[in-house]
């Protein structure tokens, strides 16, 4: 669906995205992450024909970008840098003007499809009103439900739960998985470490504008062999589990043990009392922090 090779975008002597061999793959929920500066807006508006790159190729949609952008972007919902709309006019027309600008729309089905946008995004009840009185949150979604319009093949979004409150981005990330399951190929640009971590199924790190890590979320969460334990028996779990013990907290003790199945049945059987037991997986924050070397105030948790 997005195939990058090379691609590096220079402004003077800074380079804003170096080298970056990227593929996203039919189906994927991909997250593209770094903190803020990395090159991922850089890279998304490059995708999406807004800016030129300085060298590197570029293949959307297995078509090649720029050059057959106009046979691409159909089949491409986006949201890049905010939405932009004309503050006087409602949502609802806001979305017609899109919708009429748009190739491969027909007119008469075109209020069943606003309708359609403005009812997955939450925003059916107030579509026409101002977009001028529209919170910030309020605009993202109408930029979403702008990027909707068509039923696109690939969707590409750069901060799209920006402005929104923890109950919006709990409802943006159920659509976006909906979308998924229907058939569409997800790219997400943010610098949000939770939100990737719940959404995607593959993740690109970006920093400093070059791709320093690229694999399924899956494996970057893998067990780290240890195995977190609470239990109302902190020194009889110690004396059990001599040779193992790395850590302990009061009732809290940090286990080095590759099977916590096998570690339960070794305390229980030596009368040791377990309240929780669960291995440790290392989280997207680790992983992140392990390849760019930036402190945790580069990214966030929360908006």
């Amino acid at each position: 669906m997005i195939v990058t090779r090379g691609l590096t975008k220079r402004y003077g002597r800074t380079v804003a995205v170096d080298a970056v061999d990227l593929e996203v793959r039919e189906g994927d929920r991909y997250g593209f992450l770094g903190p803020n500066g990395s090159g991922k807006t850089t890279l998304v508006r490059m995708l999406l024909g807004l800016v030129y790159a300085t060298s590197g190729e570029i293949e959307v949609l297995g078509q090649p970008v720029p050059k057959r952008l106009a046979d691409v972007l159909p089949d491409v919902g986006a949201l890049v840098e905010g939405p932009a709309a004309y503050p006087h006019l409602s949502g609802r027309r806001n979305l017609a003007l899109l919708d009429a600008a748009g190739r491969h729309r027909g007119r008469r089905t075109r209020r069943r499809r606003i309708e359609e946008a403005l009812e997955r995004v939450g925003l059916a009840g107030v579509d026409r009103r101002p977009v001028k009185a529209y919170s910030l949150g309020m605009r993202q979604r109408l930029g979403l439900a702008g990027a909707l319009l068509d039923r696109p093949r690939l969707l590409v979004l750069d901060e799209p739960t920006n402005g929104l409150d923890p109950q919006g981005i709990k409802e943006i990330r159920e659509l976006l998985l909906e979308l998924n399951r229907d058939g569409t190929t997800v790219f997400l640009s943010s610098h949000l470490l939770a939100e990737i971590e719940q959404l995607c199924t593959r993740v690109g790190i970006v920093d400093h504008g070059r791709l320093v890590l690229d694999d399924d979320v899956a494996t970057l969460r893998a067990a780290t062999g240890r195995v977190l334990l609470r239990t109302p028996d902190p020194a009889a779990a110690a004396a059990v589990l001599d040779g193992h013990l790395e850590h302990r907290d009061g009732d809290h003790l940090v286990v080095r043990y590759a099977d916590a199945a096998e570690l339960n049945t070794r305390l229980v059987s030596a009368g040791v009392r377990v309240s929780d037991l669960r291995a440790e997986h290392r989280t997207l924050e680790q992983v992140v922090l392990g390849v760019t070397g930036h402190g945790s105030d580069r990214f966030g948790g929360t908006r």
